[in-house]
C-alpha cells in the first residue's frame, strides 16, 4: 500500500507538470496585446482608411468587389461594421485561434496595430 501511494503521488506530480506545461505554451502563443490607448483616438478619416486602404482593402482581398468572407473594408459603414465582434483584432493582432492578416503579408507595424486597435475600443470614430 505504501508503493501505491507514491506512485499515486507521482502520477498526480506528472499531471500537474503536464498541465501547467499545456498552461505556459498556450500562454505564450498570443503576442503582447496590451495596447495603451490613453489620449489616442484614431478617426476613420485622418488614421484608419489609409491602413485599410494598403492592407486590407486591396483587389482580391477586402475591397468593395472581392469581400473575402464576406468583409469590405473599402468605406467607413462596411470597415466599421467588419471591425466589431473581434475577429479583425484578433487577426490583425496575430492570436492564436485566428488566420494572421494581412493575409501571406509581414504582420502589421505595432504603431499600426495600436492605431486600428484603439478605433475599434474608442468606437470607431468616423
Amino acid at each position: 500500500m505504501h508503493i501505491r501511494l507514491i506512485n499515486l503521488s507521482n502520477k498526480s506530480l506528472l499531471l500537474l507538470v503536464v498541465c501547467l506545461t499545456f498552461f505556459f505554451a498556450a500562454c505564450s502563443k498570443d503576442p503582447d496585446t496590451n495596447i495603451d490607448c490613453t489620449g489616442l483616438t484614431p478617426t476613420y478619416n485622418a488614421d484608419i482608411k489609409p491602413i485599410l486602404d494598403a492592407s486590407c482593402a486591396i483587389s482580391g482581398c477586402h475591397d468593395a468587389i472581392t469581400q473575402q468572407n464576406g468583409y469590405d473594408f473599402s468605406n467607413y459603414e462596411s470597415a466599421k461594421a467588419g471591425s466589431q465582434g473581434g475577429r479583425f483584432l484578433g487577426a490583425i493582432q496575430h492570436k492564436s485561434d485566428f488566420v494572421a492578416m494581412p493575409y501571406n503579408l509581414p504582420k502589421l507595424s505595432d504603431d499600426k496595430i495600436q492605431q486600428l486597435t484603439c478605433w475599434v475600443e474608442t468606437g470607431s470614430p468616423e
